[in-house]
């Protein structure tokens, strides 16, 4: 049985260890890297089972279908960034200091996991339908941590946000978008982007202003 907690980025199939029986975990592990460079609707499920060192009679034992791998990674990578999310609002402090650590934790993931995230993230509307709407309704869970958090700040005078839907949308957008560009091999690490986009995002709600 998969867990949340076992989701990380697809290159590395330690970080699928929740993922049983090994070859769903195999190939779990090689849709999201074809899915991350090809595209879902690109890559066909003998790319993922070539992948994987497997035929691609065997993809159908474990799953039905090449939508059923992807909802699969997707409710996984979810349920994690809805938990990352939830524990970094859930900490000590004032509005702003939950804010910069929401923002942290959830950059974090998005560039130490950008192979996953970019799966996760930008491959929503090839769900299907039913799967589609299971999907929304975490990320709109997700939505709910940062509104709270802002809402707190403005009414205790720390922010100065006139949107709160917006601006909501802004700082996860933010986020999300470190999926799409980050690189290992860059000038920054995930710690420092993180600690970049939080001061980023205190200063647009204007905290201590």
């Amino acid at each position: 049985m998969a867990t949340a907690e076992s989701v990380g980025d697809g290159g590395s199939g330690a970080a699928w260890a929740g993922v049983a029986p090994e070859a769903a975990r195999r190939l779990l592990v090689a849709a999201v890297d074809a899915f991350a460079e090809r595209g879902y609707h690109a890559t066909t499920t003998r790319d993922i089972a070539g992948r994987a060192g497997m035929s691609p009679a065997a993809l159908y034992i474990h799953y039905k279908t090449k939508e059923e791998l992807l909802h699969r990674i997707s409710r996984l990578g979810h349920d994690r960034a809805l938990d990352i999310l939830r524990r970094a609002e859930s900490g000590a402090g004032t509005s702003a200091e939950r804010l910069a650590e929401v923002v942290r934790a959830f950059v974090h993931w998005h560039a130490e996991q950008h192979t996953t995230a970019r799966v996760v993230q930008y491959e929503l509307d090839s769900l299907a339908p039913e799967h589609r709407a299971e999907i929304v309704a975490l990320r709109r869970q997700s939505d709910a941590v940062v509104r709270r958090i802002l809402e707190d700040g403005v009414r205790d005078g720390e922010f100065d946000v006139s949107d709160i839907g917006g601006t909501t949308l802004a700082v996860l957008s933010l986020c999300i978008d470190v999926a799409r560009w980050f690189n290992e091999e860059g000038s920054r690490s995930p710690d420092e982007v993180g600690d970049l986009y939080a001061g980023l995002v205190l200063r647009m709600v204007r905290a201590g202003a």
